[in-house]
């Protein structure tokens, strides 16, 4: 049967009053971290967080502004580089994405910071430690992770008074991350009496750490601060132990991961490092959050899984309140955020760092992490 044009007009009419009813507004946000290079089992360990975040939230529906809302998750690769950071940065601001869970590393987070600051895009780093990252004055900053302004002294605190530390060695790996944690560790070390018998510098990239280690033996302290990574901190804790040094090796978060004792070999035993946040099995929605990662992407956890996850539900919860995915909205619904997810509640200072930190203090044994104390800051 034949459809007189006035019908057909109505037709066309229905079917595009259904789309506008259903229209989908694709969302991006974007993650850095590395996803090459030595560290990038953290990187993708953080990705994959995010990205189980972004499948919950399109699963359940997400209705902003009257309208059905996609979120797309936009991933890049910073490599742990800072000059690549920026350049991702820019790219993420080219794709309009409406806010940004990353860097993973201080010293990618930092120089990215300004740019998303100047494009008017919320930016949280589910990692960096570095306590310059939200002094910049930016009000598009923030972070779900304690600092290492927290972070070193409750290492140092740890150090001197559960595990009888004197003397101490210092090394960093040269980064804003590493070199930020070994002075914040310092600092706070010669006010808890420890003392400080040397400082030496590395570098991310290396492999032979038998110089500075056989330097640090005939100084003999009770244990080395390593700030760094785990690609380089698993390394030096191995060569440490087959030279012969009885020190205690202690590290931040960079070096907390389940695959250090596959870095550090036997040498994971004599490690002792801090996470800028809670521990997994302390965290609110930690049990529940572990067995849905494992059954999505069939392998443990490493770190900031968790970080990641709840930074992407902070991001979506400040654009329902605004009840916009403009990022200029976002941002200026970020300062009222008071969210309770996996990792606790998150509210944040006037700087963007957490209203309510913990520092949460491991050990390994027999190639398993195994939880020391949890600190309050």
């Amino acid at each position: 049967m034949a459809l007189h044009h006035k019908e057909i007009a109505v037709a066309v009419a229905a079917i595009a009053c259904s789309f506008a009813v259903h229209a989908e507004d694709v969302v991006r946000i974007g993650h850095v971290a590395p996803l090459t290079g030595a560290i990038a089992h953290l990187g993708k360990d953080s990705e994959n967080g995010a990205r189980l975040a972004i499948e919950e939230i399109n699963a359940q529906g997400l209705m902003i502004g009257g309208k059905r809302i996609t979120v797309q998750l936009d991933a890049q690769d910073d490599a742990g580089d800072p000059r690549t950071a920026t350049q991702v940065a820019q790219k993420l601001v080219d794709d309009k994405v409406a806010g940004v869970v990353g860097h993973l590393n201080s010293g990618t987070s930092i120089p990215a910071s300004r740019i998303y600051k100047d494009a008017g895009i919320v930016e949280i780093s589910q990692a960096a430690t570095n306590p310059a990252y939200t002094q910049q004055g930016f009000n598009t900053t923030y972070r779900v992770v304690a600092t290492d302004a927290q972070q070193g002294p409750a290492l140092a605190i740890y150090a001197g008074k559960s595990l009888g530390v004197r003397t101490v060695a210092i090394v960093d790996d040269s980064t804003a991350y590493g070199q930020g944690l070994a002075n914040e560790f310092e600092k706070a070390a010669k006010v808890a009496g420890l003392r400080v018998v040397s400082r030496d510098a590395t570098n991310d990239k290396a492999i032979d750490f038998r110089a500075i280690a056989t330097k640090i033996k005939g100084e003999n302290p009770d244990a080395i601060l390593y700030g760094g990574m785990d690609a380089t901190g698993g390394p030096f804790a191995k060569q440490a132990r087959q030279l012969g040094l009885r020190a205690k090796i202690l590290g931040g978060d960079g070096v907390c991961s389940a695959d250090l004792p596959k870095l550090a070999g036997a040498a994971a035993d004599n490690v002792v490092c801090s996470e800028a946040g809670m521990a997994l099995e302390k965290m609110p929605g930690g049990a529940a959050f572990a067995r849905k990662y494992e059954a999505r992407f069939h392998q443990p956890l490493q770190v900031y899984a968790p970080f990641a996850y709840d930074a992407v539900y902070i991001i979506v919860d400040a654009m329902k309140r605004a009840n916009s995915t403009d990022p200029a909205k976002v941002v200026a619904a970020m300062p009222s955020a008071d969210y309770k997810g996996v990792i606790g509640e998150t509210s944040f200072t006037a700087q963007g760092d957490l209203r309510h930190g913990a520092i949460s203090v491991f050990s390994y044994k027999d190639g398993k992490k195994i939880l020391l104390d949890v600190v309050q800051m």
